[in-house]
């Protein structure tokens, strides 16, 4: 196979197309520049998105295993002062005390963990919030 030459002796290129080409390389050394910036941001800015979502979670998990345990005991509870009633009058007035104790409780926790589920969101998209504000300033 015989060798292609693209050298053609004698011909110069002209000064306007060399600036055009050097002009041309420059510009797009500065685009990637510029992308590059921003995919960094826009990475920083999902990993402290992450990194606030993955902390919040422990803490739901946290709170809700501990509304859990309250309810688990709440029920141990009932269940030994049951079997200790004498009569059945008091079996019902131990149950109706029991649940709406329950009731109370279980209607706390649900505020409780709504307030921390809140905060979490809040906290998971604040880092979002600040990037595209950065972005659009």
């Amino acid at each position: 196979m015989a060798e292609t030459s693209f050298n053609l002796p004698g011909v110069e290129v002209p000064e306007v197309v060399r600036e055009f080409t050097e002009k041309s390389v420059q510009q797009a050394k500065a685009a990637y520049a510029q992308f590059k910036s921003a995919a960094d941001q826009a990475t920083g800015v999902l990993e402290d998105s992450y990194t606030n979502a993955s902390k919040g979670a422990v803490e739901f998990n946290l709170k809700a295993l501990d509304a859990l345990r309250t309810n688990v005991n709440a029920a141990f509870d009932y269940t030994r002062e049951l079997l200790a009633a004498k009569t059945l009058a008091d079996a019902v007035e131990l149950s109706s005390a029991h649940v709406r104790k329950q009731f109370e409780t279980l209607s706390a926790q649900a505020k409780d963990l709504a307030a921390v589920a809140q905060k979490i969101a809040a906290e998971a998209s604040e880092p979002i919030k600040a990037g595209v504000s950065k972005t659009l300033q």
